[in-house]
Parts: C-alpha cells; sequence; structure tokens
C-alpha cells in the first residue's frame, strides 16, 4: 500500500485514489495546503494497485517517447485575436482543443471552482472552453479524473487531456497502455503553488477592496503579456492589476515561497517528454520570429511523439505558425528542464504564520516589496544606470541637447528627482519657451521629441505662459513602465492663460497637438496615434449661441487609445480603455470601453478590448 513518509515523493497527482477498487484512500490537506494519500486500513486489501501506478516510484520506466528530444519546435499564434486575447499565451491550447470538440470528442482540463479552487474537469461542450482555457498557477484536485478518461476511451470516444507533466505521467501509468483515441497534452511547469496560499491571497484582496472576488486572469494581456498581470475583478466593479513583481502572489511564487515539496525534486523535467504534446509561453519570439510577437502572447508547441505530430496537422490551420530550432527555446524556459530551488526561509514558520495571521503579514515578513535602500544592489544598479542609458540612447552626443535638459531642470520652478529617472529628456529638436513662473512637476520620466529617424531634427515644441503648470504623472496602469513617455517629433504643446496640463505615462506619435488653457489630463498607458489634436478651448473666437462654450477641461482616462487624426474638443471626456476612431471629432463625452468613430463622434460598439 501506498505510504508517504517523505513528501518529496508525492506529487499529489491524485492517481492512487482512482485506481483503489475498495475506495479505501482519500486525500488529507496537510498545513500547506497540500493533499496526500491516506489509507483506510480496514478497506485495503493491499492489492499493490496504488504503488503500481504511482509516477513518482516508476519515473524511469514512464519516461519515454517517439524520440529523445521532440520531433519539431513550433511557435503559433491563434488565428482569432479575440481567442489569443483571453488565453495566457498564444492560444494553443485552445486550437488543439477545438479539433477534439470539432470530432465530437471529450477536452480535460483545469478550471476555477466558486471558491478559486482549482479541479480538473472534462466535457465534450465546446461552452466550457472559455474556462479550460488560461493558467491558473496552482495544484488543481485531479480525483475521478483518471477514472472518467478511461471509461471514455473504453467507450471509443475520443479525448484531449491537459494537465502539469506529473499528473500526465500519472494518467499514462494508470491507464498502463497506448489509446490511439488519446491526446496527452501538458505544458511547461516551474511548480504548483498551495491552494491555500491563493485563497489567502484573494482574502487579502478582498479585504483591501471590499469585494467578494468574481473574477481572476493570470497574465490579462491589458498591459501587455510580458508584464505578467494579474487582474482581479470584484463584485463592487472595483478592479486589481497585479504588474509582475509588484503582485505579492506572484513574487512569493518566483520566490519560490509556497510551492509542493515534490517540485524543488521534479521527475518530469527534462527530456524525452512524456506527453504527445507541450505547450508554453514562447519566450525569447522577438528574437526568432518578430511577425509572431506583438506583446499579446504567442505560444511554443513541442510535438514529441508521432501521435502528435499527425494530431497538430488536423488543427494547424487555426494557428499562424512557423518551425523555430529547437535550441532557441531553451533560454527562455528554463523550468523545461531545471527544478526550481527552495526558498531560503523557515517554511515550517512560514505556514504556521499563516494560519496565524494574513497573507499581507507573511508577506511583509518574507517576501516584500522592495523599494528605495531594500532593493537589492541589481536592481539598484538598473536604476542607477537606466536614466544615463536614455541619455545616450535619445540625445546621442548633442551637446546642445544636454546643454537645453540641464538649463530645464535646473529651473527654480522644475520639481524633478534625477536620482531615479524622473526627468523630461529633451531630444536635439526640442524647442522650449517657458516662463519663469510657469512650474513643471515630473514625477516620472519623459522623452519629450524622440525621433527614431538618424539625422532629422523637427522641432518638438513646449511654450509656457506665466503661471501655468505641467505635471508628468507615473502610474501602474501602462505597459510603458520600463521606460520614459514616449514623445515623438513634431509635437506642438502650449499651455496658456493659467492652463494645468497632467500627462501619465503612455506613448505619442509624430505630429501632436495640445492647446491647454483650462484643464488637460491624460491618464495612464494612453496611445495616442499621428496628428491627433486635444484641446480645451477655441482661442479668442466665439460663436454666438446659447449653446456655444469656448472653453471647458478635458479629461481622457486610463489605457484610451486616439487613432491617427482625431480632434478632442473642449469639454469632453474620453472614458477609460476606449478607442476614438481614426479622423474622428469628438465632442461629448465617450462611455468607458466604446469605440467612437465619424463627426462628431458616435459610439460604433460597446464592451471593448483593446491593446
Amino acid at each position: 500500500m501506498i505510504q508517504i513518509i517523505d513528501k518529496v515523493k508525492c506529487c499529489g497527482c491524485n492517481a492512487c485514489g482512482d485506481v483503489c477498487p475498495k475506495d479505501a484512500i482519500t486525500f488529507k490537506t496537510d498545513i500547506e495546503g497540500f493533499w496526500y494519500p491516506e489509507v483506510n486500513m480496514d478497506q485495503c486489501i493491499d492489492c499493490g494497485l496504488c504503488e503500481m501506478v504511482c509516477p513518482e516510484l516508476h519515473i524511469k520506466e514512464l519516461k519515454k517517447n517517439d524520440s529523445e528530444k521532440p520531433l519539431h519546435t513550433i511557435a503559433a499564434i491563434h488565428k482569432k485575436m479575440n481567442v489569443r486575447w483571453n488565453s495566457t499565451s498564444g492560444g494553443a491550447f485552445s486550437a488543439l482543443a477545438e479539433g477534439m470538440y470539432e470530432q465530437k470528442g471529450y477536452v480535460g482540463g483545469a478550471i476555477y471552482n466558486s471558491d478559486f479552487s482549482v479541479g480538473h474537469y472534462i466535457s465534450s461542450d465546446l461552452n466550457d472552453l472559455v474556462k479550460l482555457r488560461s493558467s491558473k498557477y496552482l495544484q488543481s484536485n485531479a480525483e475521478g479524473l483518471y477514472k472518467k478518461i478511461r471509461e471514455l476511451l473504453r467507450n471509443g470516444e475520443h479525448v484531449l487531456v491537459c494537465g502539469t507533466p506529473c499528473q500526465m505521467v500519472a494518467l499514462r501509468s494508470f491507464l498502463r497502455k497506448d489509446y490511439e483515441n488519446l491526446i496527452i497534452v501538458d505544458f511547461i511547469c516551474r511548480g504548483v503553488n498551495s491552494p491555500k496560499v491563493y485563497r489567502k491571497y484573494l482574502d487579502s484582496l478582498e479585504r483591501k477592496y471590499e469585494g467578494k472576488v468574481v473574477y481572476v486572469k493570470a497574465k490579462n494581456k491589458e498591459l501587455g503579456w510580458r508584464n505578467l498581470t494579474r487582474k482581479v475583478v470584484f463584485d463592487n466593479g472595483q478592479v486589481y492589476y497585479g504588474v509582475c513583481m509588484q503582485d505579492d502572489f506572484r513574487r512569493g511564487y518566483h520566490t519560490n515561497v509556497f510551492c509542493r515539496p515534490s517540485c524543488y525534486d521534479c521527475q518530469y523535467k527534462g527530456f524525452p517528454r512524456m506527453a504527445d504534446i507541450t505547450i508554453a509561453d514562447y519566450w525569447g519570439i522577438e528574437k526568432v520570429d518578430p511577425n509572431l510577437d506583438n506583446n499579446i502572447g504567442t505560444s511554443m508547441i513541442l510535438l514529441n511523439s508521432k501521435k502528435g505530430v499527425a494530431y497538430f496537422e488536423t488543427i494547424k490551420h487555426k494557428l499562424e505558425w512557423r518551425e523555430t530550432p529547437f535550441e532557441s527555446i531553451l533560454g527562455g524556459n528554463i523550468a523545461l528542464r531545471k527544478s526550481i530551488k527552495p526558498a531560503k526561509i523557515d517554511r515550517k514558520q512560514f505556514f504556521e504564520d499563516l494560519d496565524n495571521g494574513t497573507f499581507e503579514e507573511v508577506t511583509q515578513k518574507y517576501f516584500p516589496l522592495r523599494t528605495g535602500w531594500a532593493l537589492s544592489l541589481k536592481s539598484k544598479l538598473k536604476q542607477l544606470i537606466k536614466p544615463y542609458y536614455f541619455l545616450y540612447k535619445g540625445l546621442g552626443f548633442s551637446l546642445t541637447a544636454y546643454y537645453k535638459m540641464l538649463r530645464l531642470h535646473c529651473r527654480t520652478n522644475t520639481e524633478c528627482s534625477w536620482k531615479v529617472g524622473n526627468v523630461i529628456y529633451t531630444m536635439p529638436g526640442a524647442v522650449f519657451d517657458i516662463h519663469p513662473s510657469a512650474k513643471i512637476k515630473i514625477e516620472a520620466p519623459f522623452l519629450y521629441g524622440n525621433n527614431p529617424v538618424k539625422g532629422m531634427r523637427m522641432p518638438t515644441c513646449l511654450r509656457m505662459e506665466a503661471h501655468t503648470t505641467l505635471e508628468i504623472h507615473g502610474g501602474p496602469l501602462t505597459r510603458y513602465g520600463n521606460g520614459p513617455y514616449n514623445l515623438r517629433y513634431g509635437a506642438y504643446i502650449e499651455v496658456v492663460n493659467g492652463g494645468h496640463l497632467v500627462i501619465g505615462q503612455g506613448a505619442a506619435n509624430v505630429g501632436l497637438t495640445i492647446m491647454c488653457a483650462k484643464e488637460v489630463t491624460i491618464g495612464n498607458g494612453v496611445r495616442i496615434g499621428r496628428d491627433v489634436s486635444i484641446r480645451d478651448w477655441n482661442g479668442p473666437h466665439v460663436i454666438v449661441n446659447e449653446h456655444y462654450v469656448n472653453h471647458a477641461p478635458v479629461y481622457i482616462e486610463d489605457h484610451v487609445w486616439l487613432c491617427s487624426g482625431c480632434t478632442i474638443m473642449p469639454g469632453v471626456t474620453v472614458g477609460k480603455g476606449s478607442v476614438v476612431a481614426a479622423n474622428s471629432t469628438v465632442t461629448k463625452d465617450v462611455p468607458p470601453y466604446s469605440l467612437v468613430g465619424g463627426s462628431p463622434a458616435k459610439v460604433l460598439k460597446n464592451n471593448i478590448e483593446w491593446y
């Protein structure tokens, strides 16, 4: 019978429970939130099936396939943008699943339960693909999965199932033979996290946002695939965006604090892969094929068996794909070959503290968000070098540009922080006409007049009259956090009549015009196309009409796309997440998450998402 003495030797696959003919095995959860098998001796008949099926005990026999290395290495993105957008990577799993559904077969994978724990689920309903796709980043309960798959296969049904490498090897061991009507898919797994820790993390967010979690999406694409953003939506309408290592759960995961003990000595790394197909993020795709990369996610597909190759042939029409060198994936996917290292903390004490306190408390104690002097030496060096890198890249060796920048930042009414690079980088073609009483407050880096065309010096102008204000803000809701706001050449910005202009972090293309005489606020993550005009007044001219407004504030909220040639008129608020189509004239408020177009602009579509 199976007895777990060393927890490192149990991957929690649940196969032993499914194979027991007397239902003598149940799974008990320990203080860490991981389950382990327990045998009821009164029911056990000592048949040995539980030990026979355990992948940890038979890895040497199970680690085989048609080839030592994958037969083909594929980079791919799903042809349907909405599928790719809602996937963790490029939508490869969705394409594989769609192919099986079209055969009237069954698809299995991990889904969130109502409490956001994770379990394995299998069905023949295409509508279930929405909850099956995307990574969940914690251990899934697979009780009953193996018996269900065996039953379906014996009845002649076609099945595609995806899970962690240990779960999928356990499936092979459980079935005892290969089935032609079965496609096994695994993924490159860094390690499975504790469901208990994840629930504590969500509890902490519910306290902070004073609402119940209703939606969770790891690697949400709104701020870019590479930002590794976790989006959490609450029943009160509030939304949390956890960007990369700013998110407490991801930071704990990547410091290896709460993975399952077996993950630190994983038996399923390396080659040969035991699944027919392996999927993952294609990290490094920008160096291999930029045409398959626009920071919305690209899938890596390893075809490990002849059966996997044959199945890919049936679904490849759903993808844009190309075969790539096997070596190109190795640098970006270390978890393909190596286990993670244990965290250098007292693990026993960590989970005791978690039991007796909150997730916020253990976060602060064991993996706090480091800022200022608490940063590592590597991070400090990056912060130190970063301003000079942009100086060199943007200004080159232009003494005129350096002089302009020093003159701008040494003004009495300019507030900036040189030590963290929160300055305006003045490009060689930048022109400034700033009154001594005008105030400039710089909270984030700003690249003014960037010119990607070598040798070109088209002017980018900033004029500020007396008692006007310009503020450059930073913020988390932007995919431009790794560098300064990028304002390209040919812009003309005027702040007059005591106006107040606020610009968040984002990017603006060639020829932007801003006329601010009252208040113009541009949020974070705003993309501005060529020749866009934003104005909060119409100058000294008036139209004699009771409805005419000469000047009124303009507010452009976070994550807005202003397409080429559009005009934003006085008194307009452009709602969060919206898109203004090219050459449109916006004369009234734009609802959040809507597409507007025309002159005057009208709502063309609601509830949109864009990247």
